[in-house]
């Protein structure tokens, strides 16, 4: 009976060796949803919700801010991480944070050389236009949304990148719409998605792009560091979505290097 339950033992002993060895510790994001500009209602909800999917994954632990306090790698007092602690950074956020230079400079080196994550959400676009090296970081700035909230056709050009591969070719959506400027260029981005120009009022006179290219969302490869962004999510029931949340989920693996990804810019569109 002893050599039995000695037995037992050492198979749970094994077996709970085994499980640590298969999850690895959870990876940390530092989300910012800090605000000096248009105060978006869904804001909270966003955060929440990739709090809750990085619960339910088990993948990475959320650590939720409304102020640039952590986007630093000197050392803070009173157990305050900083950048140092962290895989990635999520941006919901609009105007000018407030930033030193130095926190600046941390925040690019974070990504560019220290090989870590950057996501940004709708109006993370809408943030530092003063910092043309963020522009360079996020892919593009906002310029107005020519439809506000509209019912239109969302493309999917990119059915291979995990972040999107689950979604239809097309589908239908309702959500504000950004159009985008410089330095947006697909010579620089592998756009995901996109609006497709048929679904939306060209002759509405707040559109700026004569191109007709209204990317949604994108990747691309900042030095080391990887970057996803969409523009998806002013309204809350946006984020209540399965397959945004699939999204999401697959964005931030890939930001934190769990899952490959192809980010290789694309100059033309798919369709």
């Amino acid at each position: 009976m002893k050599t039995k339950s000695l037995s037992a033992f050492v198979l749970l002993l094994l077996t709970a060796c085994v499980s640590a060895q298969v999850q690895p510790p959870a990876k940390k994001l530092l989300v910012i949803g800090e605000v000096k500009g248009f105060e978006h209602d869904s804001v909270s909800h966003a955060m929440a919700t990739i709090e809750k999917l990085g619960r339910q994954t088990g993948l990475w632990d959320t650590y939720i801010r409304t102020d640039a306090e952590l986007l630093t790698k000197a050392k803070l007092g009173n157990n305050s991480k900083n950048l140092n602690y962290f895989d990635a950074v999520m941006f919901y956020t609009t105007g000018d944070l407030g930033l030193t230079e130095q926190q600046k400079a941390d925040l690019l080196s974070f990504v560019r050389d220290d090989g870590k994550g950057f996501l940004g959400t709708h109006s993370a676009t809408d943030t530092y236009y003063n910092w043309p090296e963020y522009g360079d970081l996020i892919g593009a700035y906002f310029n107005e949304h020519p439809w506000m909230q509209v019912h239109c056709t969302i493309r999917t050009e990119d059915k291979a990148f995990p972040a999107t591969a689950h979604f239809p070719d097309t589908f239908p959506f309702y959500d504000e719409i950004y159009q985008f400027k410089e330095p947006y260029s697909r010579d620089k981005l592998r756009v995901l998605m996109s609006v497709d120009p048929a679904s939306v009022d060209l002759t509405n006179p707040r559109v700026h792009r004569t191109d007709k290219d209204f990317a949604v969302t994108w990747v691309h490869n900042y030095g080391k560091g990887r970057v996803f962004y969409s523009s998806l999510g002013h309204r809350d029931e946006v984020w209540d979505m399965p397959d945004i949340q699939k999204m999401w989920i697959e964005a931030i693996k890939w930001t934190l290097g769990l899952t490959a990804g192809d980010a290789t810019p694309r100059p033309h569109a798919a369709h």
